[in-house]
């Protein structure tokens, strides 16, 4: 995409702007420039020491979706394989898998394990967490209810943690969603973001800033304040 195309729908933006989030969602498709269904992400700002709280995470389920058929690997007990698999998983196998992963597979976008499994999986640890995939109880990807995991997953439930800078970054959909379905999904992942607050957090507001934005596009600010409001009504 080239510059011009770019500083053409900028335009549309004022940068200077809290939007409130009903407006921002309808000002977002016309900052769309490619001809794909471009994702929405959403950046959020904390206001957190990440020297003494290094580590923000959690899950929630978006409730329109992800817009992303996402494959999902299953490390299990060979007698729950087949639950894994109804329950939609991509591929799913005990040492078997393992194995398959130690030689090189990655033909997956998530990976589950059952407790039980969890020693075998340690094993992974160098190969899976280098690329963020290392099966983790606070991501809900270390779970007894396989079947459940799954099909969540699959449905809309998505990761989110905090970077170095102490901001967290994830899609909350598409483009193509209706403007209300992009609405849940960003009520839904900010309130799951603010309930992740250190309990010993000082200070102003948890969350400083609320970006939303299309792939390609531009970069909406939403007001942080009445963003939070909404997610905890």
């Amino acid at each position: 995409m080239n510059n011009k195309k770019y500083l053409e729908v900028a335009k549309k933006v004022d940068r200077e702007k809290l939007y409130k989030p009903a407006e921002a969602l309808q000002l977002l498709p016309q900052t769309k420039r490619a001809k794909f269904d471009e994702s929405v992400d959403l950046g959020i700002k904390l206001d957190v020491d990440t020297v003494k709280n290094p580590s923000i995470r959690g899950t929630v389920v978006l409730p329109a979706g992800s817009g992303k058929q996402r494959k999902v690997a299953v490390i299990t007990n060979p007698s729950r394989v087949k639950e894994a698999e109804d329950a939609g998983a991509s591929i799913a196998g005990a040492a078997d898998l393992i194995e398959k992963i130690k030689g090189g597979f990655f033909d997956f976008d998530i990976v589950i394990a059952s407790p039980d499994m969890m020693a075998e999986v340690g094993k992974l640890g160098k190969i899976l967490g280098t690329k963020g995939l290392m099966p983790n109880p606070k991501a809900g990807t270390v779970t007894p209810e396989i079947g459940k995991a799954v099909a969540e997953f699959r449905g809309g439930k998505v990761e989110f943690k905090m970077d170095k800078g102490g901001a967290v970054h994830l899609g909350i959909g598409k483009v193509s969603f209706s403007a209300e379905q992009l609405h849940q999904n960003l009520k839904a992942a900010v309130g799951a973001i603010s309930h992740a607050k250190p309990s010993g957090h000082k200070g102003g507001a948890f969350v400083k800033s609320v970006t939303i934005s299309t792939t390609m596009g531009p970069g909406i600010k939403i007001d942080p304040r009445l963003m939070v409001e909404e997610a905890s009504a």
